[in-house]
């Protein structure tokens, strides 16, 4: 079943990206990565955050958004180093970057990120 949904899921990628709804290929796999660490496929949308990322994704607030999903991802697989890292690169990317009330609030990424947030 997995298999299946992440066919369609490439092939709604493909489809909307050759038909211009979005305005590159790499925010539509932001779109769908996004969906997909919503509905718990943390693998799949770790995939697809990274071919954003490599795909060219354009604008400082996607690009960090794809890298805090992606720390995100990394955090609820206990990996808290990788996690860190990827908090750092959507803070290289925006400096003002910061995470909602309700994402700092959490027990596991909350700490990561006030871990590598300069001190103001």
């Amino acid at each position: 079943m997995a298999v299946y949904r992440s066919l369609v899921s490439l092939l709604v990628c493909l489809v909307m990206a050759g038909c211009g709804t979005f305005s590159s290929k790499g925010e539509t796999e932001l779109g769908f990565g996004i969906r997909a660490f919503e509905d718990g496929e943390h693998a799949y949308a770790a995939r697809l955050l990274q071919l954003s990322l490599d795909s060219g994704l354009r604008g400082t607030s996607n690009r960090a958004s794809a890298h805090k999903y992606l720390a995100f991802i990394h955090c609820a697989s206990s990996r808290i180093q990788q996690c860190r890292d990827e908090f750092r690169m959507a803070l290289e990317v925006d400096s003002s970057f910061d995470l909602r009330d309700d994402e700092a609030g959490h027990p596991i990424w909350g700490p990561a990120f006030r871990s590598v947030k300069p001190k103001k």
